[in-house]
């Protein structure tokens, strides 16, 4: 029996030149769409973490403000409502101590967004935005364990001694001691002889600067801390807060009855119902009992292909009307950020 012939080899072919091609172009259509797919995701994903900074920033500086605000005014044990109201508002740029404890029984102050005069330690601001004082001691006792002492100032020191020399027969001005040294510091506690506790004592001026570090055109909240120098001097420090801070619009809750609650809310308490002179002001701002913030946040980079379009209301105007930010027309997204601000420390010396 004949054995089987073996089955002819194949010839190995590989792809044509229109298999090539088309394999190509196939290849490519899914290489773009995996492309735009990819810079679509980035660019959306860039826009969610611009708008998670920009809402971090304005509740931060939201944040960084009400908590500012809820301790002004604030001496530990001293009452400044014996003191008397200055005879004009002072300037908060003031950095000698007589100038400093003057002060103290205006807990706030401000310069509205069409101020003539903006105080001298407020470096770039941003035009039409307002500036707030704030004046306070830290609620933590000087030097204790859980009392951060990260920048050095003036120190606040209330009497708790009943006896002539601190408190019966004393100007009022003997019941506390302001100073930069601790050698000055000579109030003491309920049993006059255990030198009384000592606090920071702290000036902070908000502001919005034109820019963050430099020229670099980012808007910023910022604020002019009360410092002492390495020559012993006081002055002002500017500290950046929160980047993207474009605008900031305060209104003032005035107390013009003396319970302790707002009658009537307005971004110019110096002039409020009324007032026509520098003692009036003083008083006006002593009286100031809350404060409701509008802030006004942007992204620090621009959104290509967007426009904003829209107009912001942050707050009021003098007359009542709503003050309203014109449309930027440029690049950038915002957003309001808004708190009404009591102020428990003068509001209680007013009810009690």
């Amino acid at each position: 029996m004949r054995s089987p012939s073996p089955m002819p080899a194949r010839r190995a072919r590989g792809f044509t030149l229109p298999e090539l091609l088309v394999a190509i172009a196939i290849g490519l259509l899914i290489l773009v769409g995996m492309t735009t797919l990819f810079v679509r995701n980035s660019r959306a994903q860039a826009e969610v973490e611009k708008a998670n900074r920009q809402v971090e920033n304005g509740r931060f500086g939201i944040d960084l403000l009400t908590t500012d605000l809820r301790n002004a005014g604030f001496y530990g044990e001293f009452d400044p409502t014996g003191m008397a109201t200055p005879t004009s508002v002072p300037d908060p740029c003031g950095n000698s101590l007589a100038v400093l404890a003057a002060a103290l029984p205006l807990h706030v102050q401000g310069y509205n967004n069409d101020a003539a005069a903006i105080p001298i330690c407020v470096q770039d601001r941003r035009a039409g935005t307002d500036v707030l004082v704030v004046r306070h001691t830290r609620p933590c006792i000087a030097g204790a364990s859980d009392c951060q002492e990260d920048v050095s100032g003036p120190l606040f020191q209330a009497s708790l001694c009943n006896n002539d020399s601190e408190l019966d027969n004393a100007s009022i001005t003997e019941y506390f001691r302001l100073d930069t040294s601790t050698t000055n510091l000579n109030r003491h506690k309920r049993d006059c002889t255990t030198v009384a506790d000592t606090r920071r004592y702290e000036t902070h001026i908000y502001f919005v600067a034109n820019n963050d570090n430099g020229s670099d055109g980012i808007p910023t909240l910022k604020r002019a801390e009360l410092r002492i120098a390495s020559d012993g001097t006081l002055g002002f420090v500017i500290v950046p807060l929160a980047e993207g801070i474009e605008n900031m619009q305060l209104e003032y809750g005035v107390d013009t009855d003396g319970d302790g609650k707002p009658d009537l809310f307005t971004p110019t308490p110096d002039s409020a119902n009324g007032c026509t002179d520098a003692a009036c002001a003083a008083a006006n701002w002593r009286s100031v009992m809350s404060v409701r913030i509008n802030l006004l946040a942007r992204n620090t980079e621009a959104t290509p292909g967007y426009t904003d379009t829209r107009s912001y209301v942050l707050g009021h105007l003098a007359d009542g009307s709503n003050n309203t930010i014109a449309a930027a027309n440029d690049h950038f997204k915002r957003h309001v950020f808004q708190s009404l601000v009591p102020m428990p420390n003068p509001i209680g010396r007013k009810q009690s």
